[in-house]
């Protein structure tokens, strides 16, 4: 399985963030912008805690796995494959959620006089947030569950060293 790469996000953040900015300029000009939901945030931040549960839950285990505590249960390593799926669909989808947001919270920017898009622009930017809150939760998640290298090249299988 490949690493999640940081490119990768900033690229569909700015992609989704860039789109998103002139969809709702045309979108206001046309007619009324849709608002943001106050969900929104609310998701992004639960998504956030379940990810970073799940990674300091497969930490601990990993850890008295590693130094044989008595009683110490085992971490099955498809489970653990899961969680680093999970958490990289996550941080992709909400690279592109708070992209999506950050777009939408810039256009909002300039209608701050106006009460409800001020509120708006607040779902908005929190939901930026919590994006990167999911983000962050996501590559750590993936860090607890990477395997530790192995430098013995003389395992079996190892291709040999010209």
């Amino acid at each position: 399985m490949r690493e999640l790469r940081i490119r990768v996000l900033v690229g569909v953040f700015v992609v989704a963030g860039v789109l998103s900015w002139a969809g709702a300029r045309l979108w206001n000009a046309v007619g009324t912008l849709p608002s943001v939901p106050l969900a929104a945030p609310i998701v992004l931040a639960l998504i956030a805690v379940v990810l970073l549960s799940t990674a300091l839950s497969l930490r601990a285990r990993l850890k008295a796995q590693r130094e044989r505590r008595p009683g110490a249960k085992g971490v099955d390593p498809l489970m653990a494959a899961r969680a680093v799926v999970f958490g990289q669909a996550s941080a992709l989808v909400a690279a592109l959620v708070a992209g999506m947001y950050g777009g939408t919270c810039v256009f909002l920017l300039q209608l701050l006089d106006i009460p409800a898009r001020r509120d708006q622009a607040f779902y908005a930017g929190f939901s930026v947030v919590a994006g990167i809150g999911v983000i962050a939760a996501a590559l750590f998640l993936e860090r607890v569950c990477k395997l530790p290298e192995d430098d013995d090249e003389n395992h079996p299988g190892a291709a040999p060293v010209s």
